[in-house]
């Protein structure tokens, strides 16, 4: 059996069995392929020059024990390897923390968000940064930024200390543990925000997958509402006191763009273009909040 017929073979399976994607791949061919690369121990992006390369007996066993795992479990794949990628650059990831997969990492990387900054920034704010990946990638972005980096959740701090350090960040990146701006006093020019934004009747119908990460960082109703915009709501009443002048907060909703035009139909917004359409994050200029 070669390479491609066993990523082929595995893809079936995940197709077969139902699973769900979205956390780091869109479809079972591309899944199949991370999980077969991960298990035999080579680069995820090697498929094609290795396509044809002769798969043992036991490495074949060795990756379809992960196929299997990966179906009976139910647990995005990431948490099965302990590691996930954003943009390029590898993040450990575990049970505390959702899987990265911020589309505002792709502002970051593309040079977007450098275009409504008057100049580069200085003091970053990442805002429920789960694994810290979103503040590692604008340490590296802009690296003369001192980057503070809060989450509500000690678990998830913990990953995040894991990561910093992993890329030699910890001079400038800080973590803080707080519930929203009480982390973070002082005024930044720029904040990152990927929060919990899910709405209550999409939040009881996600997958096993979604299920498996923490509830904290995706049910955007904790103070009792419905829409998923719990949160946020109090987000943006305090928002001006901590963004200096020419500042600009960048906000992901996801799915949840009716939701948040309801919750906020008088506030001026930039809708940003990212790979998978133009209304999942958006730019909101300090201006705009006085």
């Amino acid at each position: 059996m070669t390479l491609i017929e066993l990523v082929e073979r595995s893809s079936r399976r995940l197709e077969a069995a139902g699973v769900s994607f979205g956390h780091g791949t869109g479809n079972a061919f591309d899944e199949a392929a991370w999980l077969v690369l991960w298990r035999l121990g080579l680069p995820l992006h090697a498929l094609d020059e290795n396509a044809d390369r002769a798969v043992t007996p036991t490495e074949q066993a060795a990756a379809e024990s992960l196929v299997e795992q990966r179906i009976t479990s139910r647990r995005p794949f990431a948490y099965l390897t302990g590691e996930a990628w954003l943009q390029g650059v590898p993040f450990y990831v575990d049970e505390r923390v959702i899987v990265p997969r911020s589309l505002i990492a792709e502002l970051i990387a593309d040079g977007t968000l450098e275009a409504w900054l008057p100049a580069a920034p200085r003091r970053l704010l990442d805002l429920c940064t789960g694994n810290a990946s979103l503040a590692v990638l604008a340490a590296m972005a802009w690296p003369e930024a001192s980057v503070l980096a809060t989450d509500i959740s000690a678990d998830a701090l913990t990953v995040a200390r894991i990561n910093v350090d992993r890329h030699g960040l910890s001079s400038r990146v800080t973590l803080a543990q707080g519930d929203g701006w009480a982390a973070a006093p002082g005024r930044y020019d720029l904040v990152l925000c990927n929060p919990p934004y899910v709405n209550r009747a999409s939040m009881a119908a996600l997958p096993a997958e979604y299920r498996a990460e923490p509830a904290l960082a995706l049910d955007g109703n904790a103070d009792g509402g419905d829409d998923g915009m719990d949160f946020i709501r109090r987000l943006l009443a305090d928002a001006a006191a901590h963004l200096n002048d020419g500042a600009v907060l960048v906000l992901e909703i996801g799915n949840e763009r009716a939701h948040f035009e309801a919750a906020f139909p008088r506030l001026p917004v930039v809708w940003l273009p990212t790979s998978t359409g133009d209304d999942q994050v958006l730019l909101i200029e300090r201006s705009s909040f006085v």
